[in-house]
This record gives structure tokens, sequence and C-alpha cells, in this order.
């Protein structure tokens, strides 16, 4: 091994390093698990599938009662655009969870990461999902359609998702739609931004670890935390109120650094000329995404039952 196999370019402790031979280390995730058949604890089945030759997803289907068709939530995870995987113990359990309490048909998109594959390929691998999605609605020669999708999917009830960085993905993906077309002409009923990744050079200085993260992930970025992906209240940054959703739910937590942001969100969005209806969930005393890490807490409990109800007041 060369010496310079060994010697770090990036180091962000704890989270991820990269050597100056391309090598990428994750220092922060869970590990890796199958999809299962049936969960034991919530009933939900799940398998994996490719979209495309670059990007694959985990798709969710619930105990199904009778043959009602179920709505489609397009999940993207968190992990800073750089971590975790769609795949990984948190997010399956946390998947099996949501779609159980939901009663939805979740494809959690598996994008390509940053370093290897810097932004913005997270933002245009998940549009190319929700593009998948719409694909099912169509008569394509050649397009292999996903059964679960086909006999248990209503395609005029579809959501996307995510939180923290797959937060932000969701609300770009949202602004996306308000300004392009989705294939099988599907609109985006619900958008649900929980502790979304925004950052601003208000709130956040230029040597902070998520504007440092960033500039990382996004190193083109010419405007580095004031780029409109990750600050969505610049100038240059394409008007809230093309929003192409009718409803959009954000979660917060108290504890948490990017709540003033997502609360500056909600105003925003509100005080834009949008015509949909947005609410906020603000949890007491707890931290970012930390329904995600333990699952069986009252709180975290109460937060899934707060997306459920959202996602079933989108579809009424």
């Amino acid at each position: 091994m060369n010496s310079g196999d060994n010697e770090v370019v990036v180091d962000f402790p704890h989270l991820i390093r990269v050597y100056k031979n391309g090598r990428v280390e994750r220092l922060f995730g869970s590990p890796i698990v199958s999809a299962s058949p049936e969960d034991p604890d919530t009933g939900v089945s799940s398998k994996d599938i490719d979209i495309s030759p670059q990007i694959k997803a985990r798709i969710y289907l619930p105990k199904l009662t009778n043959d009602q068709k179920l709505p489609i939530l397009v999940y993207y995870h968190g992990g800073a655009f750089c971590l975790e995987s769609a795949f990984s113990f948190l997010d399956h359990r946390y998947l099996n969870r949501i779609v159980a309490e939901s009663n939805v048909i979740a494809v959690s998109v598996e994008y390509r990461l940053a370093p290897e594959h810097p932004l913005p390929v997270a933002y245009e691998d998940s549009w190319a999902a929700l593009q998948w999605v719409g694909s099912h609605v169509e008569s394509k020669p050649g397009f292999e359609k996903e059964p679960w999708l086909v006999n248990h999917g209503d395609f005029e009830k579809v959501l996307i998702g995510g939180d923290s960085a797959g937060g932000n993905i969701a609300h770009n993906i949202t602004l996306r739609s308000g300004s392009e077309t989705l294939n099988g002409g599907i609109k985006i009923l619900g958008s649900l931004l929980c502790f979304p990744f925004f950052l601003t050079s208000h709130d956040f200085k230029e040597d902070s670890l998520p504007s440092k993260i960033w500039g990382f992930v996004n190193p083109s970025a010419e405007k580095g935390v004031d780029d409109p992906n990750i600050n969505p209240f610049v100038e240059k940054s394409q008007s809230l109120s093309t929003l192409g959703c009718s409803k959009i739910i954000v979660c917060v937590a108290e504890k948490d650094e990017l709540r003033n942001i997502g609360i500056k969100y909600v105003e925003a969005v509100k005080n834009s000329e949008w015509k949909g209806e947005i609410e906020l969930i603000d949890v007491e005393d707890e931290d970012h995404c930390f329904q995600i890490f333990d699952t069986e807490t009252e709180k975290a409990k109460n937060l899934m039952k707060g997306m459920a109800n959202f996602i079933k007041k989108c579809c009424v």
C-alpha cells in the first residue's frame, strides 16, 4: 500500500472521511439489512427493485385487508447527501412503521451519494424515481411495471417525503413539479418535510459543520449555503408560490439546530402566493430525526401518527 493511500484529505469526525486515493470511509450509519417478505412487528412486506441501472429502491406494501387501491409515498432518506441508505436498518425499520401507520405503498429511493456522486446527482436520481412511478400510468414499450404498484397503488394519490437531506430533496422535487410535467400526468398531493436540511449564511457561518458539509456534497455551488437548493429564501430561488402540491407538512424539533429555519420556511410559504395548505409539527425536547433512531418512544409514535393523519387528509 502506498503511503498516500492512508493520507486523509477530508475528515468530518464521526461522519465521513475521504483519502487521497479516493477511498471513502463512512463512519456514521446503520448496517444494511435485507428486505423482508413480512415484517414480524408490522406485517409490512418489502422487496428491492431496480428503477434504472443507476437507481435502486426498496418498495413496501402494508398488510392488505381488501382490494382497495392505496396511496403511494415516494420517500427520500436522510444522511446529509453522503450517508445512510434506503437499505439501512434504521430506515428499513422506520419505513415499516410509517407504511403500517399510514396504510400506503412506499417507494424508498436509493439515490446515489456524494462525494462519489456530488450534487445534483441525488436530486436527479430522486426526480427520475418519481418519474418512474408516473410511468406506470402509461403504456410504454419495453417498460417493465412493478406489480405492487400496478395492483395496489392509486396513482391519483401520490405523495413525497423525506427526513433531513431527504426533506430538502422533497422540497426541491415539489418545486420542480410545479414547473415540469410528471409522467402519466400524476400530481403530488402532499409533501412531507421532516427536519428539512436548509441553510442560510445568516443562520450558519461558513465554518460551521452544516455549511462545510454542504460545500463537500455540492462543490459546484457558487454561492455556498446561499445556493437555492439549500437556501429556499434567496432571491435566485424559484418562487415558493410555484410549489407543485396542494398540502405540505413540516416537522421540526426543539433541540434541532435546523428548527428555526424549518419554522422560517413554513412562514415563507404562507406569505407566498402559494394556494395550498401548510402545517407545522414542533416536537418539544427532541433533536434531529429523533423518531428514526428510536421508533418506540411516545413522541416518536405521536409524530408518526401526525404524519399518517396528514397523509390520510391529503387523500380524502
